[in-house]
């Protein structure tokens, strides 16, 4: 696969990985006319969680700046899966919406700046086609204890 995306990865320092293989009974993304939803993708690399547990501001917590960048990886294995779908990154034409949760500590309050991490990173790989809605959510416990976990709904031509 090749094309302006991911020369653009490619300008960042970033290569796209391979799909997360699913933990569960789901694949990793549908299409339904031209709207892709991805499920929730978790910052695997190489097919593990470099971090694990809850984001916080206490001795032991996930640092906010370390799960934003969580984020970032969660959000490029959902761009993996969109990929892996439809063929080619350049198809899309905008990112519609992000959906961010944060396994975090019950008075943890920042939530969107970990997401965050996720949003930069679509503006900075597809410019205006990255802006779009989102929601940050604080959950009190994710997957396999993933800090993080991002799904995007994206429309491709």
């Amino acid at each position: 696969m090749s094309g302006r995306v991911l020369a653009r990865l490619a300008e960042l320092g970033l290569d796209l990985p391979p799909v997360a293989a699913p933990v569960a009974a789901y694949v990793p993304a549908v299409r339904t006319g031209n709207l892709v939803h991805t499920s929730g993708q978790l910052p695997f690399v190489d097919g593990a969680l470099s971090v694990t547990g809850k984001v916080g501001t206490e001795e032991g917590d996930v640092a906010p700046d370390v799960a934003a960048g969580l984020a970032r990886t969660a959000v490029l294995n959902a761009l993996a899966a969109v990929a892996d779908l439809v063929g080619d990154l350049d198809s899309i034409v905008r990112v519609v919406k992000v959906v961010g949760f944060v396994a975090s500590r019950p008075d943890f309050t920042g939530q969107p700046a970990v997401i965050n991490g996720a949003s930069t990173f679509l503006g900075e790989l597809l410019g205006d086609a990255g802006v779009h809605a989102r929601s940050a959510v604080g959950v009190a416990v994710l997957p396999l204890d993933s800090p993080v976990e991002v799904e995007l709904v994206v429309e491709v031509a």
